[in-house]
């Protein structure tokens, strides 16, 4: 029965949004409520983060964005919280698109001044397709924005959704005075207080109370109750299956800075959201209350400790009960392995755990036996799915620039493949090295992290490639995909898993070439195997 309670107990979630969206102090907040931390990362005036919580790599520091998925979990309430906090940046897609596998449900964090952007719509594009269920919190009250009706409007609109407003926002900006909670029949009144700690925030359960008409003004009170008359009109009434079904939203109005509305959110959240889901494997749908232990890794992440060359794969528990020293099957590998000491993460904090349940997700040390999308068994072979690695749309030569360290560069490269931060390409034709990313800041990324964490130092030179797409033939013997091979021979490459992309040097030229050899097919994703 234990087993049963520790599932429900779980609630694995992933916060996605575009960049400067307030994604990351969301997260820290919810942690500052959860108990986790006794004081949220400050942010300075020129919004470079002097270290928010989640954002653990020194890149991320220095820029003051996520460039990686973090982890974190913590208690609350007798819940066991798992929070993914994704990248918001477009170039770093492929993390967070890869890590919404690993996910129950997501929250979506909207700017109110800028509503709904680019980045947003693909993310919720992703969610509404694999119907996860989503939550919206609307961020930055306290700053001058769009109205809350044109917002839930934009939201509809531009991401698809059919939302219902779980709280309400009284004011915006200059006049921000509170929030009414719908889902707790409560009045909230802002007070502009320490950003880093949780302060008391007064709370009202009528609106015909003086001390509230004292607090907000008699005009503030008539306001809300139209605005309230309005949202029972106009939306749906929260209903828990719809929302468990991805067909309907409901919103949270706050600010995640000023920690107003956040706890509301926290507390909501933990009544409505999932518990962990079943998965589909290659030949069948996995409970998580089977008894055998199954799970899949979804990212990998080298060095998060550069004094320790640790390399870590992520694991999500989807059945049964990970257990420390335990042998399990690796399918892809056809080999039994243990693990001395699995992690919980807290950030870059990590502990070793003796037992983790479906939903967690564990950091299993790594020697090189794990590639994103492998999956772990107590002897079944399944494969999970749906974990893809996209084609590149950036592409460059990448050169040794200190002779002296090319192993070191070699060891890095490899590793930080194996990340699926870019891709490797071999040329056939002379075994030149081309990295391929799907957003043209990776390449920094790579540059960064090559030299202080690997000490290597590497240059790139520009290469004129439109798209690389994976190529195979059922015959491999057949004419017209030995005649392509020859033709081709300047534009292919090999991955690093020894499949054969061709590098397209223009949208015409694949165009071309698809109509010219119709027995090889092109494919422009590869699900990780």
């Amino acid at each position: 029965m234990e087993f049963l309670q520790e599932i429900q107990r779980r609630r694995t979630f992933g916060i996605i949004s575009h960049p400067d969206a307030g994604k990351t102090t969301l997260t820290e907040k919810l942690l500052l409520y959860g108990g986790a931390i006794q004081e949220a990362g400050a942010v300075k005036s020129n919004k470079i983060k002097k270290g928010a919580t989640s954002d653990f790599m020194e890149i991320e520091r220095q820029r003051g964005i996520s460039v990686a998925t973090s982890v974190l979990a913590f208690n609350y309430q007798h819940k066991k919280i798992n929070i993914l906090d994704t990248p918001g940046h477009k170039d770093f897609a492929e993390d967070t698109f890869r890590t919404l596998t690993a996910v129950d449900s997501v929250i979506v964090v909207i700017d109110v001044a800028k509503g709904v952007e680019e980045q947003t719509e693909k993310l919720v594009e992703v969610c509404r397709m694999r119907k996860i269920p989503i939550i919206v919190f609307i961020n930055k009250l306290d700053r001058e924005g769009k109205d809350a009706f044109d917002l839930l409007d934009e939201v509809e609109l531009k991401l698809g959704l059919k939302v219902t407003p779980l709280s309400f926002p009284i004011g915006m900006g200059y006049n921000f005075k509170g929030i009414y909670n719908l889902w707790e029949q409560n009045i909230k009144i802002f007070e502009s207080t320490d950003k880093q700690k949780i302060a008391e925030t007064t709370a009202y359960d009528s609106l015909e109370d003086e001390e509230l008409e004292k607090a907000i003004g008699k005009a503030s009170i008539s306001e809300l109750i139209e605005s309230l008359e309005l949202v029972k009109g106009v939306y749906p009434a929260f209903d828990q299956k719809e929302y468990l079904d991805g067909n309907l939203q409901p919103v949270f109005f706050g600010s995640a800075l000023n920690n107003f509305g956040v706890q509301e959110l926290l507390d909501c959240f933990i009544h409505i959201a999932p518990a962990p889901l079943p998965k589909s494997a290659d030949k069948r749908l996995i409970q998580p209350n089977e008894s055998a232990f199954s799970g899949f890794v979804f990212k990998i992440h080298a060095n998060m400790d550069p004094n320790h060359r640790d390399r870590l794969a992520f694991v999500k528990i989807v059945s049964g009960i990970f257990k420390r020293n335990t042998p399990y099957f690796h399918v892809r590998q056809k080999k039994k392995l243990k693990f001395s000491s699995p992690n919980a993460f807290f950030a870059e904090k990590k502990e070793v755990v003796d037992e983790s349940f479906p939903g967690d997700i564990v950091g299993l040390h790594d020697t090189g036996n794990f590639k994103i999308g492998d999956t772990l068994t107590s002897g079944e072979e399944i494969q999970y799915k749906g974990i893809p690695s996209f084609s590149p749309e950036h592409f460059r030569f990448i050169n040794n620039a200190d002779p002296m360290k090319a192993k070191q560069l070699f060891k890095g490269i490899d590793q930080l493949m194996d990340e699926g931060v870019a891709q490797l390409f071999t040329l056939n034709l002379n075994g030149r090295k081309v990295i391929g990313t799907v957003g043209a800041l990776q390449f920094e990324v790579i540059q960064y992290r090559l030299l202080h964490e690997y000490g290597a130092q590497c240059s790139y030179e520009n290469l004129n490639v439109h798209k690389a797409c994976w190529v195979s033939c059922e015959n491999p013997d057949h004419p017209e995909f030995i005649e392509f091979k020859r033709v081709k021979q300047k534009f292919l490459a090999v991955d690093k898993q020894g499949q054969l992309v061709f590098l397209a040097d223009s949208a015409f030229s694949l165009q071309m070439t698809q109509q010219k050899y119709p027995a090889v097919s092109f494919f422009f994703t590869s699900e990780m195997k």
